[in-house]
């Protein structure tokens, strides 16, 4: 892929479906992240490290999942309507999380430091980034933020998963001024991978991509956002990242007492 935003490519993924288990999801991965990644960790997730400028190890982990919520493995038709990706023939678009993949694949090749984890079996119960944290890597203590690419809409950062909040509202106002596309606060937040961390990294959070009415066969994929946010993230300081949270302190519901 080259630095353009090539949503094609994130058509051709769209394509497949790839419920955890599937020989899809197997072929899905030795044909867009292993030439990438190399092969997976024995959980199945597939991790790189892209350093620095200076060659230090980069405090911001990216992830996404190559799991879908598909019944059965194989192809779908995908099509698009006003900028809007679809499908007329499949049970999902898989939008959750191959739009998070897309995203990891282009910051990857504009070289944007990162931890990036794609894991595996998100949608059935988050065993890839379960296990990440079982496993307890070295890398694990050198990040201070997680960031997932695997929420709805257009302008949701979320600051709470399951009524626990996962990132301080210093780090999600740092990083809403950092990318400055209009994304807002969301306490709202269900689960995810970034979810896993909450216990061992001071900030983790979720942010839209731009799918709808996921889970569904209503699913949508807005192409258009993905031209906003894909430069953002390229072209952002991560520096300016405002890191709050202990983890060993604040994993509290809301609406007891906390630092809200």
């Amino acid at each position: 892929m080259s630095n353009a935003i090539d949503t094609a490519y994130l058509l051709d993924m769209l394509r497949w479906q790839r419920p955890e288990g599937s020989v899809a999801q197997q072929v899905f991965c030795e044909h867009y992240l292993e030439p990438v990644f190399g092969l997976p960790d024995k959980y199945g997730n597939y991790i790189l490290t892209v350093l620095n400028e200076d060659g230090t190890f980069p405090s911001v982990c990216f992830t996404a999942h190559h799991d879908t919520v598909h019944f059965t493995g194989g192809f779908q038709t995908v099509e698009v309507t006003l900028d809007t990706a679809y499908t007329p023939d499949g049970d999902c678009l898989g939008a959750d999380c191959t739009t998070g993949i897309f995203i990891i694949l282009e910051m990857i090749d504009a070289l944007v430091p990162g931890q990036y984890v794609i894991h595996a079996g998100e949608e059935v119960g988050c065993v890839g980034s379960g296990g990440i944290i079982v496993s307890n890597p070295p890398w694990l203590s050198e990040i201070s933020s997680v960031i997932s690419f695997d929420r709805y809409g257009v302008e949701s950062l979320v600051t709470h998963q399951m009524g626990y909040r996962t990132c301080s509202y210093e780090f999600a106002d740092s990083l809403i001024d950092i990318l400055n596309i209009g994304l807002v606060k969301d306490t709202t937040g269900v689960y995810t991978d970034s979810n896993e961390y909450r216990d061992d990294v001071p900030e983790c959070t979720n942010i839209a991509v731009g799918y709808n009415k996921q889970h569904s066969k209503y699913e949508t994929q807005d192409l258009d956002y993905l031209r906003v946010l894909i430069p953002a993230l390229i072209e952002a300081d991560w520096s300016k990242l405002v890191i709050k949270r202990n983890p060993k302190v604040v994993n509290i519901k809301e609406g007891t007492t906390a630092e809200d």
